[in-house]
């Protein structure tokens, strides 16, 4: 071991690695600083959206219409869905919403919105707490494909968070090669771990895949709900033993 570099050169070799065991040589993972806070973004993310304004999104006809005050949006219903002008692909992203706090409506007409990654794969946003629907169109399910491994809402009005690590899918060709999977922690709870999607989502039916771009645009939905959204933002994963320092 030395000091100007710590490690070893005479360990063996770590089985599907170009590095030893302990290797000197490999390189050391880059420092980022996180956020004073949990849920604030780290110094290495893309913010999203940072409460001031929707200068980053578009909507469906141009400019996106949803109200912006005290540093969150909400969605105007009849305006239609806004997504990112950013495109992205494999990424840490974490995005926090509040379901009205006055109560109309049950099940899915309770609080309704979504996460679309890349703009066709949604993570449900919904308001079921103490409000029974159906298993995956439940709160943070990948909607029509997966429930979520638990229902940890918080009660209407009641500030909620996604983080979610998204790999998007790979194609060779029309050959997908690998499907889109991710990971979910709903108020930091683990509701989905890596979990593979069948294909884009989508309402009553099942979607295959298609050839896609490598990143796209974050999508919020419109469903006619009073959905509030803010502290968006998004780390690219990348290869630290590629990128390290």
């Amino acid at each position: 071991m030395t000091q100007d570099r710590p490690g070893y050169d005479d360990t063996p070799m770590i089985p599907g690695s170009s590095y030893r065991v302990h290797d000197k040589a490999r390189p050391r993972p880059r420092v980022v600083a996180p956020g004073a806070e949990n849920h604030l973004p780290p110094s290495d993310a893309v913010v999203l959206f940072d409460g001031a304004d929707l200068s980053g999104w578009r909507g469906r006809d141009g400019a996106a219409q949803w109200k912006v005050e005290n540093g969150y949006m909400e969605v105007l219903p009849g305006t239609g869905g806004i997504e990112s002008k950013t495109h992205f692909g494999d990424c840490q992203l974490h995005i926090e919403w509040a379901a009205p706090a006055v109560v109309k409506g049950e099940s899915q007409g309770r609080g309704n919105s979504g996460v679309f990654l890349m703009g066709r794969y949604e993570i449900q946003v919904l308001d079921c707490y103490d409000n029974p629907t159906y298993a995956d169109g439940t709160t943070a399910a990948i909607y029509g494909e997966y429930p979520p491994l638990v229902n940890a809402c918080r009660q209407p009005g009641a500030w909620q968070s996604y983080d979610i690590v998204w790999k998007g899918p790979r194609f060779d060709g029309d050959t997908l090669i690998r499907p889109a999977a991710v990971t979910v922690f709903h108020n930091g709870v683990l509701v989905h771990l890596d979990q593979p999607l069948i294909g884009p989502t989508g309402h009553r039916n099942v979607y295959a895949y298609e050839p896609q771009p490598e990143t796209g645009p974050l999508a919020l939905q419109d469903h006619g709900d009073l959905v509030r959204f803010r502290n968006i933002w998004y780390r690219p994963l990348t290869n630290y033993d590629e990128g390290g320092a």
